[in-house]
């Protein structure tokens, strides 16, 4: 039991190392080395749990979409009042700019895996799932509030489309932290419009 405890122990620690020497080297400048010494693990480690370098990197990108995805459950979880659309909607945009999305070592993390991801299949496929998980989540809420397909897709679209463009802004700016407040609000004052029109038709 205590085997697998240091293994899962040591892949974190590797993972948390690979995000950290992505914000020092970037995505190119990433080795075997620099992880393993930012982790202070032998290189060797690397290969025994992940098999190379793509394979733990690829590792830290299911990472950071698991912590999107518990993200938004825990939010749920620990809801003390009622669950509506809106509010759902609501913890989805909280989710996305939460304090760990906004990290310089997370951030930086996810542009050079966006920009990597038009060059690898693998990190491309992975960028699709990402995309199709924020989509159908915010489809499964406004289909609750706005009956017409055509339009709830049309607002989830608009939504996840502001969501990822002002979080990409907000992490290339010199105020990052102000911005990616003011750009939480836009979301929700944008989802709040969307609700309110739909009540009033």
């Amino acid at each position: 039991m205590a085997r697998v405890g240091t293994e899962k122990q040591r892949k974190k620690e590797l993972i948390e190392a690979t995000i950290k020497s992505i914000e020092n080297h970037g995505f190119q400048g990433t080795t075997i080395l620099t992880i393993s010494r930012q982790a202070n693990l032998s290189a060797g480690i690397i290969s025994h749990y992940f098999g190379s370098k793509q394979g733990l990197i690829l590792a830290t990108i299911r990472h950071l979409l698991e912590e999107l995805k518990q993200g938004l459950l825990q939010q749920i979880a620990s809801c003390e009042q009622p669950l509506t659309p809106e509010l759902r909607l609501h913890m989805i945009v909280d989710t996305n700019f939460a304090c760990f999305q906004q990290s310089t070592s997370v951030t930086r993390t996810w542009l050079c895996f966006w920009a990597q991801a038009l060059h690898d299949p693998e990190l491309a496929r992975l960028q699709a799932v990402n995309s199709k998980r924020l989509l159908q989540n915010l489809l499964y809420s406004y289909r609750q509030i706005i009956p017409n397909k055509e339009k709830a897709f049309l607002a989830a679209n608009m939504t996840a489309a502001m969501i990822d463009g002002l979080w990409l802004r907000s992490s290339l700016s010199k105020t990052s932290q102000d911005e990616f407040k003011k750009a939480e609000q836009v979301c929700k004052q944008f989802i709040s419009a969307q609700c309110q029109l739909e009540k009033t038709i």
